[in-house]
């Protein structure tokens, strides 16, 4: 399997650095984004294969955006209180999938989602 390059952005400072960490033992380059301004710029400088996005945090239209911007970005949104409506939306924007920000399901989500996806 090829290298695969993460960018992590969760609002939560304890959430983006506990996932960074946990998504660190399964993939060989994680960087977080500090500010939402951040992601674009770090999906580009890390030639980005995959995105970890807070949903809470960034603009209702953002995973459409970043889709057609990066179109074989694989994109996971966390969010809080996902539902079935804001996973649908996320989904037809061009998500991966969407997940609560918690290490284990995020980190089975990028697996699952996006490892065929990355794989060489």
């Amino acid at each position: 399997m090829k290298p695969v390059n993460l960018v992590v952005y969760q609002s939560d400072p304890g959430t983006a650095q506990a996932l960074v960490v946990s998504l660190s033992q399964h993939f060989n380059s994680v960087e977080l984004a500090y500010r939402y301004e951040e992601v674009r710029a770090a999906i580009a400088r890390n030639r980005a294969h995959v995105l970890v996005l807070d949903m809470e945090k960034s603009r209702p239209d953002e995973i459409g955006r970043l889709h057609r911007e990066f179109p074989s970005l694989c994109i996971v949104g966390t969010h809080r209180l996902a539902d079935e409506q804001i996973w649908a939306e996320a989904l037809n924007q061009g998500a991966a999938d969407v997940c609560e920000p918690r290490n284990d399901v995020v980190v089975r989500s990028v697996l699952h989602e996006c490892g065929q996806n990355v794989a060489a």
